[in-house]
């Protein structure tokens, strides 16, 4: 059973216009601090000012640490700007539905429910029985980065996006059916084409009922967000702001790799990497991004791209997790190429906002030697994956359309 609270307080836009100009990317949407600064400057009134404050500045030369005291100042100030701007306004003790229509999906309408879930029912040691299911681990410093960051602000700005089975699709016919019976608060555009629709709840009638269909729900998977749960438990919150879609209603997008070689391998040692775990054959000059389970794509600077599956015994297919490709790499091709830590600094992490064309490109300019294109994970193995009680490979799951950032904030003054 599922528990969702309503915020307080919630600061929110005022309207649509509101809506376009305080919200933004979240801070993993980004490569690179430069990028963010740009965004930053062609959006000054975006919460981006306050969630990647470090890259608030006059010039990309005056970028800050990103956790440093000066730049928790900043996001200090910033947010408080932001609370006071015309362009936001207080709700009070709120649930909310959050839809995001994809031109890319048509006939798939994502629509979820928002509001406070428990961090007490985040599954860990402690709450082994809890509904909320994990399925990557937890970096500490990266928690407390986020931590941080709402310490200096007062407000839980980072929401969780999670999957709940619905596998009746009562929970996403009743948020239609409320959807449909009123027009937006507010919407807002996004990357690819998307518009995202916020609808607040406030109706106490409407909460609960809202409330029961939730707990009917057995158990919901993190899709998104598990540092941003972890940092308002670290803190010892009682909720995190949160969203539950219908995992049938949810896309996951490619996640890829660019790869920086240690000093002592080269293109030999990949090529003998290669052939001990994978079948490989060249696939010619078109960007290759895989769309089928097992197939990866390799790209080196002089060899094009390579067509690679894994070979007979390199995978165990009863194990969730170790059958997924992200692992497979990372166990074989890489660890043999002297990257054994996922968190080693040689490997960059690209999301489906960037294609398989621009790695290659990244490799040709040599900021990287190679670049690996994976499948997108699929719902069933993600699942699959949280059922096990396993965990995800790192930086495998690129859930797309992601979570708007600054369409609803948490002040936890009374929370």
């Amino acid at each position: 059973m599922l528990t969702i609270r309503p915020i307080p307080r919630a600061l929110v836009p005022v309207d649509s216009n509101a809506a376009r100009r305080v919200s933004a990317l979240n801070y993993d949407e980004f490569q690179g601090d430069a990028e963010i600064w740009e965004a930053i400057r062609s959006a000054p009134d975006s919460v981006l000012g306050v969630t990647m404050a470090h890259c608030a500045v006059d010039s990309p030369a005056a970028i800050l640490p990103g956790d440093s005291e000066s730049s928790l100042e900043l996001a200090h100030r910033n947010f408080q700007r932001l609370n006071a701007s015309p362009f936001t306004r207080e709700a009070k003790r709120i649930l909310y539905l959050y839809e995001i229509v994809d031109p890319r999906r048509p006939g798939v309408r994502q629509i979820g429910l928002g509001g406070l879930a428990p961090t007490a029912e985040i599954r860990t040691e402690d709450t082994p029985d809890g509904p909320i299911i994990r399925n990557e681990g937890v970096r500490p410093p990266k928690a407390r980065g986020r931590a941080r960051l709402i310490e200096a602000t007062g407000a839980i700005i980072g929401t969780v996006n999670n999957a709940v089975p619905d596998d009746s699709g009562a929970f996403a016919a009743a948020l239609e059916r409320h959807a449909d019976g009123a027009a937006p608060d507010f919407e807002a555009g996004g990357s690819g084409g998307t518009t995202h629709r916020i609808w607040l709840v406030a109706e106490p009638g409407a909460i609960a009922r809202l409330q029961r269909l939730l707990a009917a729900e057995p158990e919901a998977y993190v899709a998104d967000g598990n540092h941003r749960s972890a940092a308002a438990a670290m803190l010892g919150h009682e909720s995190f702001l949160a969203v539950f879609f219908p995992a049938d209603r949810m896309a996951i997008s490619p996640y890829n790799r660019l790869v920086r070689l240690p000093r002592e391998r080269d293109a030999t040692t990949v090529d003998a990497a290669l052939e001990r775990s994978f079948e490989a054959s060249p696939s010619g000059d078109e960007p290759l991004q895989p769309d089928a389970t097992h197939v990866v794509g390799v790209y080196a600077a002089g060899r094009g791209w390579r067509r690679a599956t894994p070979r007979s015994g390199v995978y165990d297919e009863t194990d969730a997790a170790a059958s997924i490709d992200h692992d497979i790499v990372q166990r074989t091709l890489f660890a043999d190429l002297g990257i054994a830590d996922a968190a080693d600094d040689r490997l960059t992490f690209v999301g489906a906002n960037r294609d398989a064309a621009w790695l290659a490109a990244e490799v040709d300019g040599g900021r990287a030697d190679l670049a690996v294109t994976l499948p997108a994970v699929t719902m069933r193995q993600f699942i699959a994956v949280c059922r096990q009680r396993r965990m995800m490979p790192p930086k495998s799951t690129w859930f797309e359309p992601k979570i708007r950032s600054g369409l609803v904030m948490t002040l936890l003054d009374d929370v």
